[in-house]
């Protein structure tokens, strides 16, 4: 039987879920009611959601959180991270006091520089080409005046256009390579817009055969970029042993560095703190993501993007680790100022501006990794994470108050793994059945 449909877009959204019951659901029941559960009740948000995109029929909720007691730059900070996966946060405001008595972390943007592309193909004679863009490159920025206007009062704007050869890559084909300042705005819009207006005035000429492909700004953002970082002395980062695990701790980096598939969960772990910030504010998640891991290989080899050392000092030696990594973000336009949650998120960070924002979800960054690798050289990753899961895996079996509370306390100092809770749940239970 056949499940296609035409006009979906057009039905309501009740029409849409009867269908979706009618062609997929075990029990339509149970499905609509679930589905209709999670709209908000407040139809005036409702509506607001169901405008983001198209053939929306309910909502899917992330937990929203908050990691308090950050320091960053000597100044305090809440932040709010949407996030499903057990002990990220847990973790992340661990490591935030933890840090908080060393100094905090320290952060600075190096860079904020965006780029975007017009694509071409041309196959004649190349100097013809290059002094047609010099002829007209003036008139490239000019066709865009009315679009950066606004932009470039507030200081951004088109910082400079190239014409670039590659040709070695793919045959006839080049590209004008421009580079922008968007300020506050992450400013992907914008950007395409005037890529655009470039395009065509490029090509608008009888003399040259120019074949225009596309015109879109690239989420690779390696000059739009960020360092976290935090330092003490190796004798403050553990109560025993500390010079022994510092050493450890370097080594986890040394093998993210030497070994891809270890780099890819070492930076998969960074970027759990990562998008957790980046979604609470709004902001684009997925281009966050393709130009974080493309700067991990920007050397030909999939690397960590944090570093760590230990430097001499007549006290036993100084800790340092770090992150530098490329973000493209934003506090105005988009979902920022739309998404009531996102707003909320952005006066919980004390409306930072788009370098601020930069700056705190490296940190959070950081202290994901920091986390993650401390556990690692220490008592092992599922110790805490597995504690954390705990919970979930008892709500899947029980709900009664009693039982919960034998689990809980049974797997206080023990183990834990799903089958190992299942296993005691069945005993418990068929002890009194």
């Amino acid at each position: 039987m056949s499940k296609q449909i035409s006009g979906f877009s057009k039905f309501t959204k009740e029409e849409k879920i009867n269908w979706l019951a009618n062609q997929f659901f075990m029990d339509k029941n149970q499905g609509i009611t679930i589905l209709q559960s999670y709209w908000n009740s407040n139809k005036k948000l409702q509506k607001l959601h169901d405008d983001f995109i198209e053939n929306t029929i309910s909502n899917f909720y992330f937990p929203y959180a908050v990691a308090p007691n950050f320091v960053i730059n000597n100044r305090d900070y809440t932040i709010p991270m949407a996030i499903e996966e057990s002990s990220v946060v847990a973790a992340a405001a661990l490591v935030a006091k933890f840090w908080s008595t060393r100094g905090g972390f320290k952060t600075k943007v190096i860079s904020t520089t965006k780029i975007g592309q017009v694509h071409f193909m041309f196959s004649s004679n190349e100097n013809k080409l290059l002094d047609y863009f010099n002829s007209i490159k003036s008139e490239l920025f000019e066709v865009t005046n009315d679009i950066t206007k606004n932009m470039r009062k507030r200081g951004g704007g088109i910082l400079d256009i190239e014409l670039r050869n590659k040709t070695v890559d793919l045959k006839d084909y080049y590209q004008l390579h421009v580079t922008f300042e968007t300020k506050d705005s992450m400013g992907a819009n914008f950007i395409n817009t005037c890529l655009e207006a470039i395009a065509n005035r490029f090509k608008d000429t009888k003399k040259l055969d120019i074949q225009i492909v596309m015109s879109i700004l690239s989420n690779y953002v390696p000059d739009c970029l960020v360092r976290a970082e935090v330092s003490c002395k190796v004798e403050d980062l553990y109560k025993d042993n500390a010079t022994y695990y510092a050493e450890k701790f370097i080594n986890a980096l040394d093998i993210a560095n030497a070994e891809p598939h270890r780099a890819v969960t070492h930076n998969k772990g960074i970027m759990n703190g990562i998008d957790a910030v980046v979604i609470a504010t709004g902001n684009d998640f997925r281009a966050v993501e393709a130009g974080v891991h493309a700067y991990a290989a920007r050397n030909g080899k999939y690397r960590s993007l944090s570093g760590a050392k230990i430097d001499p000092d007549p006290s036993g030696g100084v800790f340092s680790f770090w992150l530098e990594i490329p973000l493209s973000l934003g506090t105005v336009g988009g979902l920022t100022k739309l998404h009531p949650l996102a707003k909320l998120s952005l006066e919980i960070l004390q409306n930072p501006s788009a370098k601020e924002l930069m700056e705190i979800v490296a940190v959070v960054g950081l202290a994901q990794n920091f986390a993650a690798l401390r556990a690692l050289t220490t008592t092992g990753i599922q110790k805490g994470h597995m504690k954390m899961h705990l919970g979930n895996i008892i709500k899947q079996l029980t709900t009664n108050k009693k039982e919960v509370a034998y689990l809980l306390d049974y797997f206080k100092n023990k183990p834990v793994s799903h089958s190992a809770v299942v296993s005691e749940f069945d005993r418990i239970n068929s002890k009194y059945s």
